[in-house]
């Protein structure tokens, strides 16, 4: 019987942070689309047009499919990662998981692709489409974090309080997402210059400023969190991340102001989708740096190899 190829633990990390960065990049590509009114460029989904698959020889639609099929590359990068995590020697079940709801989510969030160019770009689609992609990146984070070979160690023991502070920090951060894509959702760059396209009602200087208070609100807590990292016992890896995040913060602030006061031009407005990327993906991984778990795990030998205890092979697995 021939036996199937298998993955090393290396190789399958090194291949699960090609897709987590891929999958940020997909972000950032889908923004360029709305900020270039190529939004509703391919008018039909999953086709480009009622009869052709290919994006006739117009700018906007040949924005909108290139940005498709980059993104259906991306998938075949997702599902090589599931894939892989099943031929992964030992093979481990939370990895499995992970990596098979990336795959789960990615159609998902192909699916809310199409219906937000069949509903017309209407907002509460679009943002959802955004807000699933954050999804994705925090579960793909979890998956490279997870699979790097010294994960259950770590150095030291992480203080309660930093931990809260961490968790704190990627929910303000979600609210800051969520405030982001509804101010969006209320302003100028709709996605499509030709049509009529709908807007949330609110009015836009108030939303506007709910946004800045919860950005400087993530601001303080970023802050806050600098000085703990420094007045507590805890390890390089969360002081290096903590300030990540806080150079993501800091560049993402000068961006919205900046976008702001240029009364939004679309290329400010793309390098603030790609801040917001960042500052989530440093916020989820400042957190998880702080949910490592303690003390050093055990080994234990697997086929002759020496493995983690959390890299045992499933039960019956040879």
């Amino acid at each position: 019987m021939t036996r199937l190829p298998t993955v090393t633990p290396s190789a399958f990390r090194r291949l699960a942070v090609v897709a987590t960065a891929l999958l940020a990049v997909i972000v950032v590509s889908g923004a360029a689309v709305r900020l270039t009114s190529s939004g509703l460029g391919c008018p039909t989904w999953p086709r480009c047009t009622d009869t052709s698959l290919v994006a006739p020889p117009s700018y906007h639609a040949l924005v909108e499919f290139i940005n498709r099929v980059v993104s259906s590359a991306v998938g075949l990068v997702v599902a090589a990662v599931a894939v892989a995590a099943l031929l992964r020697r030992p093979r481990r079940r939370d990895l499995s998981l992970l990596a098979w709801s990336l795959v789960a989510g990615f159609f998902a969030q192909a699916v809310l692709g199409g219906l937000s160019v069949v509903y017309g770009l209407a907002p509460g689609w679009v943002m959802a489409h955004f807000l699933l992609s954050m999804v994705l990146l925090f579960a793909a984070l979890v998956l490279v974090h997870r699979a790097d070979a010294d994960w259950p160690r770590v150095t030291a023991p992480v203080r309660g309080e930093l931990r809260t502070l961490a968790t704190l920090l990627v929910v303000t951060a979600s609210v800051v997402l969520v405030l982001g894509t509804i101010t969006t959702g209320t302003g100028p760059h709709a996605g499509d210059s030709t049509k009529e396209v709908p807007r949330f009602g609110f009015p836009l200087d108030r939303v506007t400023q709910l946004h800045a208070d919860s950005a400087l609100l993530l601001t303080g807590l970023v802050i806050a969190t600098l000085f703990a990292v420094r007045l507590t016992d805890t390890t390089s890896v969360v002081r290096r991340r903590a300030m990540w995040l806080a150079a993501a913060v800091g560049v993402q602030v000068v961006i919205g102001y900046v976008q702001y006061f240029l009364n939004l031009p679309p290329s400010v407005v793309g390098m603030h989708v790609a801040g917001a990327t960042a500052l989530w993906c440093a916020a989820v991984w400042l957190a998880l740096a702080t949910y490592s778990g303690s003390g050093a795990a055990g080994t234990e030998v697997v086929d002759g190899d020496v493995v983690h205890l959390d890299d045992r092979p499933l039960a019956g697995q040879h």
